[in-house]
């Protein structure tokens, strides 16, 4: 099995974050790989993991930062794949992650998600992919169905409490 999707973390401290994307990725089996690299402290890593993603067979790449948040954008200046980064809560409640990220110069596109939103980078990767892949997008189908499903339960439940002025 090869990894098709990346997902790199500034450190290990974005763990708790990033576990989300790699949960949903198993889900829809997806296969992924997982690595911790910074922008600021390992510049030369980074540019080399970039340059080298699509040759060992990486579609998209999942990146994650907080603070500065540079890892995606530099990711994106290396590669052509598509970069979805996630913006992680920090300093400013995130605000300054996701400014770093979704303010990228023309030409450097980097696909930007809401603060600690992994699960939707690892969503828009799926979808991504499953342009090419008809199995996948069924997984993908199905699991957009379950959402459904669990709103008509919510509703259901809602309708069994009780308010004197409740009227549904």
């Amino acid at each position: 099995m090869k990894a098709i999707v990346s997902i790199i973390m500034g450190s290990t401290s974005d763990l708790p974050v990033m576990e989300k994307a790699a949960a949903f990725l198993d889900k829809l089996q997806i296969p992924f790989e997982m690595n911790a690299l910074s922008a600021h402290r390992t510049p030369s890593e980074v540019e080399e993991f970039a340059r080298g993603a699509a040759g060992r067979g990486i579609r998209v790449i999942i990146a994650a930062a907080g603070m500065a948040a540079a890892l995606p954008g530099v990711i994106a200046a290396n590669t052509t794949l598509p970069v979805i980064g996630v913006p992680v809560k920090g300093m400013l409640d995130g605000l300054d992650a996701m400014l770093s990220i979704i303010q990228m110069p023309p030409g450097i596109p980097v696909a930007t998600v809401g603060v600690n939103g992994a699960q939707n980078a690892a969503i828009l990767a799926a979808q991504i992919l499953s342009l090419s892949d008809e199995g996948l997008a069924g997984r993908l189908r199905a699991e957009k169905e379950g959402l459904k499903d669990k709103i008509v339960k919510a509703n259901e439940e809602l309708a069994q409490v009780k308010y004197s002025y409740k009227t549904n």
